[in-house]
């Protein structure tokens, strides 16, 4: 039998898997544990988010989907996004490979703003949990696509030990299923990760491509939504701008953007304010 075709998400895994191992050669778990115990005091997402519905605004240099960002835009995110009453919180991409990031660049994010941090990445093993907070994450992104029930429910406990919450992602009724019932923030994300690399519309791996249409979005993903266990925060992931925001905010606690912002063509502030008025 023919194996099935490639995923994007199983080659940016791969990848993954082979910066943990760099930095692991980089940092020992006991030099992640002296930078823990010097790491500032963890701000809660949790907290920020029940207040009103905002957004959770994303700083990344390129993405596998659309390619890359407007330099201007990424550099001038962290004050934009300080500076921004609809924003809530910021999520700094510390995948290299893909999206451009690095635990130093989300150290130098959170010495600049005020509001939490939340590190999303691909979150495989115990210790990219420690690294986050030993760089100054006040959370982390944990997906149901990538973990099975038992490494969500350590993952996070790991996470509360530390001190930091956990945004948990699902894209469909399985993975929702598979919440572990600690579980506080669950996004959805209406990004097709698991669609073969050729069918999704995917820019080059590493963000060298570009694209205007963000073809591997299903918005009818936020259906699920009524599928979540009572009382979490409800967040909704990808393929939000300032048109169609508001079509969550009655369901929904915030909304996780990025693209539409850092790709703005007439600046990240000007798509800020966008998002300010439709949300007003």
């Amino acid at each position: 039998m023919a194996s099935s075709s490639p995923t994007i998400l199983d080659r940016i895994l791969a990848d993954v898997r082979v910066e943990i191992d760099g930095a692991k050669r980089l940092r020992s778990l006991a030099d992640l544990r002296a930078m823990i115990a010097d790491a500032p005091p963890v701000r809660r997402l949790d907290a920020v988010l029940e207040s009103s519905f905002g957004l959770i605004a994303e700083i990344k240099a390129c993405s596998p989907s659309v390619g890359t960002m407007r330099a201007e835009n990424v550099a001038e995110a962290p004050h934009a996004y300080e500076e921004s009453s609809a924003v809530k919180a910021i999520s700094v991409l510390t995948n290299e490979r893909h999206f451009g990031g690095s635990m130093e660049r989300l150290q130098e994010i959170r010495s600049l703003v005020s509001k939490p941090v939340l590190r999303k990445d691909f979150i495989l093993e115990e210790y990219q949990v420690r690294e986050a907070r030993a760089f100054g994450a006040d959370a982390i992104l944990l997906m149901a696509s990538v973990l099975d029930t038992a490494r969500l429910k350590g993952f996070h406990e790991l996470a509360l030990e530390l001190g930091m919450e956990s945004l948990f992602e699902v894209h469909d009724e399985e993975e929702v299923s598979a919440l572990p019932a600690q579980a506080r923030i669950v996004g959805i994300n209406s990004r097709r990760f698991k669609a073969p690399e050729e069918s999704a519309g995917f820019a080059a791996v590493g963000g060298a491509g570009s694209s205007e249409k963000d073809f591997s979005i299903r918005l009818d993903t936020f259906d699920l939504v009524d599928r979540l266990p009572e009382g979490v925060i409800r967040v909704a992931e990808s393929g939000l701008d300032a048109g169609n925001v508001a079509s969550v905010a009655e369901k929904f606690h915030a909304a996780l953007v990025g693209t539409s912002l850092l790709r703005d063509p007439e600046g990240i502030r000007a798509g800020l304010s966008a998002f300010e008025e439709a949300l007003s």
